[in-house]
């Protein structure tokens, strides 16, 4: 470790110096440098290579778990332990979601709308109840916002629309027929 971190650094300090800071030895150090890499350090560096690739694939999203899956897939055997060293090594991280912090989140409060259905969602006549729903999808460059009408009667997407932020006030200004351009 100690030799790593001379050779890595003497470009900018000069070797003597270094090792009489970290007590070890010129010669130790330069015949360190002569002595070819072991299998296992070969290995290693082949298999990181294949982790990074596989990381860069996915879009940099992956952890060590589904790169695990991904080097079986290849026909590589390691166990999801030496995968685990080898990103944290190489500086590979999962990409993870977002965490909320427990308490208010200020804006403005929630209003409940009256419950017309009463859970009743068996309609007698088509076109007559309409349900709607705005699901969040996360995307790389942020929120992406998907709201459905479907019809209760016959189960159909009666519209949707995607946009990139929300648009309650523009559905609620205008009438549902008007506003569900991709209708079905």
């Amino acid at each position: 470790m100690r030799y790593a971190f001379v050779a890595e650094h003497r470009t900018l300090f000069p070797v003597r110096a270094m090792c009489r800071c970290l007590r070890i030895q010129p010669s130790g150090f330069y015949a360190w440098l002569k002595k070819p890499l072991s299998r296992r350090a070969k290995e290693d560096a082949r298999q990181t290579e294949l982790l990074r690739q596989a990381w860069e694939d996915s879009g940099k999203v992956y952890g060590y778990r589904k790169l695990h899956d991904d080097l079986l897939d290849q026909g590589e055997t390691c166990c999801p332990n030496r995968v685990a060293r080898l990103a944290s090594l190489a500086g590979i991280k999962a990409r993870i979601g977002y965490k909320r912090r427990p308490g208010s989140y200020g804006g403005k409060p929630s209003r409940v709308v009256d419950n017309t259905l009463a859970r009743q969602f068996d309609v007698a006549a088509p076109d007559k109840t309409w349900v709607t729903d705005i699901t969040y999808i996360r995307t790389q460059e942020g929120f992406a916002y998907l709201a459905v009408v479907i019809d209760l009667y016959s189960r159909r997407v009666v519209g949707w629309s995607m946009q990139n932020r929300q648009m309650i006030q523009t559905w609620r200004s205008r009438q549902a027929d008007t506003y569900a351009r991709n209708c079905l």
